[in-house]
């Protein structure tokens, strides 16, 4: 699809603005890229000079380093699981803006642990020109500690 839309931007510049359904195609490839664990589908969607911000790293991912990288993520958490619980979107010069909710899931010491965050990603030329993760770290980083996780603001029972 993306290939597609490339040649009709080219051709027909005064409709370049990407539609539902090609928005549609994106999302349900980003997801599929996820449940597949697949780098070489993550590296399709991703313009080379692309950049990746993301809590977990500590510097900027390039789009080109998405099959090294999806290859780290399954050796270091191999039953992680990714879930795509909603998204929406909006047009933007050359491209779209997709926000996309999500849900990570993983067992930890018998015990399932999820976590859900939010990503802003800018297409160019319906490929992945940035993408923003936010997500709170605070659970990970206290289960990955043994810490126990408490509230800022104890409300009481």
């Amino acid at each position: 699809m993306t290939e597609l839309w490339l040649v009709l931007r080219r051709r027909y510049p005064e409709r370049a603005q990407m539609t539902d359904y090609e928005i549609a195609d994106f999302v349900a490839r980003f997801a599929a890229a996820w449940a597949a664990r697949d780098g070489q589908r993550f590296l399709d969607l991703w313009h080379q000079d692309g950049t990746l911000h993301s809590p977990l790293y500590d510097r900027a991912v390039k789009g080109s380093e998405f099959k090294e990288l999806t290859a780290l993520i399954v050796k270091a958490a191999p039953d992680q699981v990714w879930q795509l619980l909603d998204w929406t979107w909006r047009p933007r010069g050359d491209g779209a803006v997709v926000i996309v909710e999500w849900q990570s899931t993983r067992v930890v010491a018998g015990v399932r642990f999820d976590w859900r965050g939010v990503d802003k990603i800018t297409l160019r030329d319906g490929k992945i020109a940035e993408e923003i993760v936010y997500f709170d770290t605070a659970p990970l980083r206290a289960k990955r500690s043994g810490a126990t996780l408490e509230a800022l603001v104890p409300l009481g029972a």
